[in-house]
This record gives structure tokens, sequence and C-alpha cells, in this order.
């Protein structure tokens, strides 16, 4: 090759400059330099740009990794030169530099750090228009496999770091999106580079980031993920300096842009990635209060589950988690703004997506449909706490937005009714009371669309499951009558059990009713109000009841005596002797007379001294003795008659039913005849099956 195809270069330079030794590179390259301080004192900017391009585009275009080493030596001695003129030349001496970085050969990628550095060095500040192309190459060096490489990368790195703290005219704005693409890389090198980077220009106060934060937080909290603990550590640190810095200045903060990272990675598997989330949420949600209504669908999706965690590894995740959520309950309160319409069927929950994408509703609107379909989705979860967190939350919805609940019934009475069959108490108790709450919303009880339509469900969930009914029916009943009224229980599940085809499950509510009805503290004044029969409405209560009771031949004598109708007491046990005379028969008729020596009925052995009425009683109770095998029952009724005397006082007055609650009980003794032939029909029925079932037969 000629020496003209390399002017103004000589052939001897050249040769000198690719040698494979330093010593003659380095020769030649002084050459260069003084060759290119004679061009610029000349003014011969000509002859510089040909040097620069024989050196970046001639000499770099050979394969020859000793050329390419060559060419990077000679441009660094063309930019020492020309001292602060190479800033007119800086495009063409960087490019070809950077474009090394990414060589097959690690020495050419040392030469290249170091050469960069050479130029950077003298260019200084004016090198930042350039900074994407030096910043890309820094970054390439920087998780380069070779050491040699990395270390070349370090003190380039601490040159560019200081050159962005010398500028007054850095760019954060154009960098971000660097610096986030940078953070996701996959290389542990690669992401220690990127986060020291974002602690740097943390710590200027010239260049804030917390503008910037939404492009930066969700690689961050990525890369607490790292496997690598040194790295993990460093991002935990710089999260925990930007929620201090946050906690200074919120007027500064994009909250809306950053709370959707946040919920995605507050449920992440991995413990140090989801604290930092749900402890970040929990400082937003109390800075920025109502602004973060819109989004709480999405935070109760991310909060909720973590009240599950009962280790102690992740006990910080679930009292934090508990209390964003009692933090978020107190928004919602008088002052809510109101919620927003109903979303489009297709739309998304706010909260699930992340970037660019605008919540659903407005500034401060609680996006109720959306938070109602987390909460009935999160009663499916199986932890007990979350169970009972979630009924709470529909509760207090239902406290403070009742309007625009009731609205929303239909989407959560399915769900709530079914955690009646849920194995922990604190879960079916808090159900009740949602329940009660959505048959009290809007008006009373009789005009609730839903009062009647979730005792039948209550009802069908009892006839589906034997051992729901024997383990929960009385406890789910007393709850009821305490969250409601015991009164209007009793009518209404009178009512509709009077329809019911189902005889056997039938004549079993019924026995739990009456024996609630008879022993239950929270029955006290229903019972109370049956004896006495003055208060308005209480005659047709008691025919209900009466009605209802017909099932249970035991159950509507122990009505009768609650009531004082001894003498229907006498007629009713006559009876008695037409029916199927069974153990379970007389084992009820045995737990009656158990009821009788309690104190419960201690008014009524006080009735066998005397008044107008003693008499039917002695003879009801003669009647009940009768039935009895001479069982323990036998004998304790037997002795307890035998105690009252023979004549009682005349003078000891009755209670009188008030005016208008006289109940006439002849046409409902036809009704007890004709149910218990009912019964008598549907167990001949029951015993032709082939098979019969050991459940009851579903409620219909």
């Amino acid at each position: 090759m000629s020496e003209r195809d390399y002017a103004p270069l000589s052939s001897a330079c050249v040769r000198g400059l690719c040698d494979k030794l330093y010593e003659k590179r380095k020769f030649a390259g002084v050459e260069i330099e003084k060759m290119v301080k004679d061009f610029n004192d000349a003014n011969n900017t000509s002859q510089i740009k040909k040097l620069i391009r024989v050196l970046g585009q001639d000499l770099m275009s050979s394969t020859n990794p000793n050329v390419k080493n060559g060419a990077l030596m000679g441009l660094s001695s063309v930019a020492v030169g020309l001292g602060k003129g190479c800033t007119a030349h800086l495009s063409e001496l960087l490019h070809p530099i950077a474009a090394c970085v990414s060589e097959g050969e690690s020495r050419v990628r040392y030469l290249a750090a170091e050469a960069l550095f050479n130029v950077l060095k003298i260019a200084r500040g004016a090198a930042l228009p350039h900074f994407p192309l030096v910043f890309d190459a820094l970054a390439r060096l920087a998780a380069d496999p070779e050491p040699q490489v990395r270390q070349g990368a370090e003190l380039l790195d601490r040159l560019v770091k200081d050159i962005v703290t010398e500028s007054g005219a850095f760019d954060v704005a154009a960098f971000v999106p660097l610096l986030r693409e940078r953070l996701y890389a996959r290389g542990a090198c690669a992401r220690q580079f990127a986060a020291a980077w974002v602690s740097a220009l943390d710590a200027l106060p010239a260049l804030p980031l917390l503008p910037h934060l939404r492009d930066l937080l969700d690689p961050m909290l990525q890369m607490l993920d790292e496997p690598h603990p040194e790295i993990r550590r460093m991002c935990e640190v710089q999260l925990n300096e930007f929620l201090r810095s946050i906690k200074k200045e919120p007027a500064q903060v994009d909250f809306q842009a950053m709370i959707n990272i946040l919920i995605t990675h507050a449920q992440s598997t991995e413990e140090l990635a989801q604290l930092t989330a749900i402890t970040w949420i929990k400082e937003f949600v109390e800075l920025a209060g109502a602004s973060m209504l819109p989004y709480a669908s999405g935070i109760l999706c991310a909060v909720l589950p973590c009240l599950a965690y009962s280790d102690d590894a992740r006990k910080s995740i679930r009292e934090t988690a508990a209390i964003v959520n009692f933090q978020l309950t107190k928004l919602v309160g008088p002052n809510t703004p109101e919620p927003c319409p109903p979303a489009p069927a297709d739309a998304p929950l706010e909260g699930d997506a992340l970037g660019d994408d605008e919540p659903l509703n407005k500034e401060g609107q609680l996006n109720l449909e959306a938070v109602v379909k987390v909460l009935t989705q999160m009663l499916h979860h199986s932890s007990v706490h979350t169970k009972v967190a979630v009924l709470d939350w529909i509760l207090h919805l239902y406290n403070k937005l009742p309007s625009e609940m009731y609205a929303q019934t239909e989407a959560v009475f399915g769900s709530v009714v079914g955690s009646l069959t849920d194995a922990a108490d604190d879960v079916v108790r808090r159900a009740l009371a949602v329940l009660a709450e959505i048959c009290s919303c809007p008006g009373d009880l009789e005009s609730s669309p839903y009062y009647y339509k979730f005792l039948q469900a209550l009802l069908r969930l009892l006839a589906a499951d034997e051992n729901l009914l024997e383990d929960r029916g009385a406890f789910i009943i007393r709850q009821l009558c305490v969250l409601l009224s015991a009164e209007d229980i009793y009518s209404a599940l009178s009512a509709i059990l009077v329809q019911e085809k189902n005889l056997r499950f039938a004549a079993t509510m019924v026995d739990v009713l009456s024996t609630l009805l008879l022993t239950a503290a929270e029955l006290y004044h229903l019972r109370l109000q049956l004896r006495r029969m003055d208060k308005p409405g209480t005659a047709a209560l008691l025919r209900g009841l009466y009605r209802c009771w017909c099932h249970s031949p035991v159950s509507l004598l122990a009505l009768c005596l609650l009531t004082h109708h001894y003498a229907h007491c006498n007629r009713l046990i006559h009876t008695f002797g037409d029916l199927e005379i069974t153990v379970d028969f007389l084992t009820e008729v045995d737990k009656l007379v158990q009821l009788i020596e309690s104190p419960i009925f201690a008014y009524l052995r006080l009735e066998l001294l005397g008044g107008a009425q003693s008499e039917a009683l002695r003879g009801a109770l003669f009647g009940l003795l009768m039935l009895l095998p001479q069982s323990d029952a036998f004998h304790a009724l037997r002795h307890r008659l035998h105690c009252a005397p023979q004549h009682p006082y005349l003078g000891r007055e009755e209670p009188t039913p008030s005016a208008g609650n006289e109940i006439d009980l002849e046409p409902l003794l036809e009704e007890f005849k004709r149910v218990q032939a009912a019964h008598r029909q549907y167990k001949l029925l029951e015993r032709a099956r082939p098979h019969r079932p050991d459940k009851l037969h579903p409620y219909t």
C-alpha cells in the first residue's frame, strides 16, 4: 500500500502505530500529536479532518486487532494534540472509539476505554451533547466479561460522573430513559453499574430525580430480586433514600403515576420486593390521601392476601399490609367524593395495568364497582384473616355509602351468603353482620327485597348440608336474632318453613328454632313477649309459629306451655296417641321435661300452686308423664307433680292476653293433624326408597 493512501501519515508512522508492541505505538502516537499541533497552529483544519478520517475510518475498518489498537492510539493522540480544539471534531473522534467497545478482542475493548477516557478528559463538558453515545459505550464496558476491561471502565466511569457533576447543563430528562434501559439489564455488573448511576445522580441537589422517579421505580424494585447481595443492598438503600425524599417533598411527587407499579410489586413472591412496595403504598396513602381512592381496588388486591401471612419471616409484610388496609378504610367516609359510575364490562380494574394507562375514574373518586369485584373475589381466599378483612370492608362500605352500595348488592349477596359455610366463627359472624346490613338497607326489613331472599338462601344451605345444620344452625340463628329483630326472624322463618316440601328438614329446623326460643339468652325478650301476649302483633306471631311448629309435636307442645295455653296442651297430648312413638320422639319429650325442670320454666312450676289454669297445667304435665317410659325424666316429672299441692290455691290469677291478642287455637289443631298426617306419608315414601341418603334432601 502506497504512502499516499494514509496521508498525511507516513508508512513508517502507520507501521509503528499498528505494531503489537506498546512502545512503538506510543512513539507513533507522539509523532501524530506533534503533527496535529502543527496543523492546528497553521489552522489547517482540512488536514486534521483527513487525519481523523484515516484513523477513524481507514485503519479502523481493518479486521486486524493491532491495526484497530493503533487507530485508537492515533485518535487519542489527535485529541491531545488539539487540546480544547478537539471539541470541533468530537463526533468524528467519539463514534469510531465507541464502536470498538463491542469488538471481540478484549485488548481492543480495553484500549477503546482508554481512548475514550483520553478524549473525554480533554473535552469535559463539551462532550455532553454526545452523552447517549458515551453512556452506551460506558455501560457496555462496565458489563464486559473481562475483569481488565471492567477496571478500565471504572476509571472512565468516575471521569464521566465528574463531568456530569461539574456541568450545569446536564439534561436529566433525556438521560433517564437511557438509565431505565440499563436498569433492566440482565447481567449483575450491568445492573450494578446502572444502580450506581442512580445513586450518583440522586446525591446531586442540582439534578433532582424525584420528578423522574416513575421511570426508575419499576426496574429498581425488580432489582430487589437480584441474587447478588451487594446489588440488592445498594438498591434497597437507594429506594429508602427516595422514600425519605418523597416524605420531605411530597409536592414534587406524582403519586398517581407510580401507585400501579407499587401494586404490581406488592404481589411479588420475593419478600424484600413485596415489603418495600407495600411500605411505599403505606406512605403514598398517608401522604396523598383521597387521591389514592381511584386505585383502592388494586391496593386491596395487593394487601388483603398479605394478611394471611403467619410466619415470622413475613411478619413485617403482614403488619404493614394491615396498616394500609386501615388507612384506606379511613379514606372512605362521609366526605368521600361520590363514586364514579360503573365502568364498561370489558374495562380493566385500576391497578391492573402499568405505564401510561390512566385510571378509569376521576381524581379522588372511588371506583366502587371495581372495589366490590375485588372484595367478592377475595372472599374465596383460604385465609380467615383475609376473609374477615374483606367482610369488614363490605360492612364499612354499607355503613358509609349505603345508597351506592345498595346498587352493588346483587354482586355481593351470593358470595357473602356462601361465607356462612365457612369453618371459622369470625367469618360467619361477620358475614351475618353484612347480610343483616343488606336486609336493613335502604329501609325496614319488610320492604327489603333481600330479607326473604337471604333467609331462603340460608335454609337452602342448611338443608343441603346436615353437618352445617347441626354444627352451625343454632349459632347462625342466634347471631341473626342479635343483629335483627328476633320477632321478625322467627316470623319470617316460620312463614318460609310452612311452605317447605322436605318435611324431615322442616321438622329438624323447627326443633332447632324451638330449642333456641326456649333456652337462648338472645331470645329472652321474645320469650317474655310470647308469655305475656301484651304486645300488638304477638297473636299473629304465635299463629305463624304454631303453623310452623306443627312439623314437630313436642316443639309445638313446648310453645303452648310457654304461652300458657295449658288446656290446648291437653288436647294436643291426646292426639299424640295417633302418632308413631319413636325413640327420637321420646328423646324430645325427655328434653322437654328437662327444660320444665330448668330455671327457664320456673314461672310454669309456680303456676302449679294455684290459679284458673293450674288444673289444666297439671293435666298437661300428667299427660306428658304418661307418654314417657319409666326413665329418669319420668321419675323427675312424677316427683315434681307429687310436690304440688293437691288443692291449689285458687286465689292465684293467671296472666290473660291483652285485648286483640286472643287466639283461636281450634283451627290450628286441625292444621297440626293435617301436617302430622303428611309427615306419616312422607316417612312411608322415604322407607320405600331403595337407598335412603344419609344427608337431608336439598331444600326446594
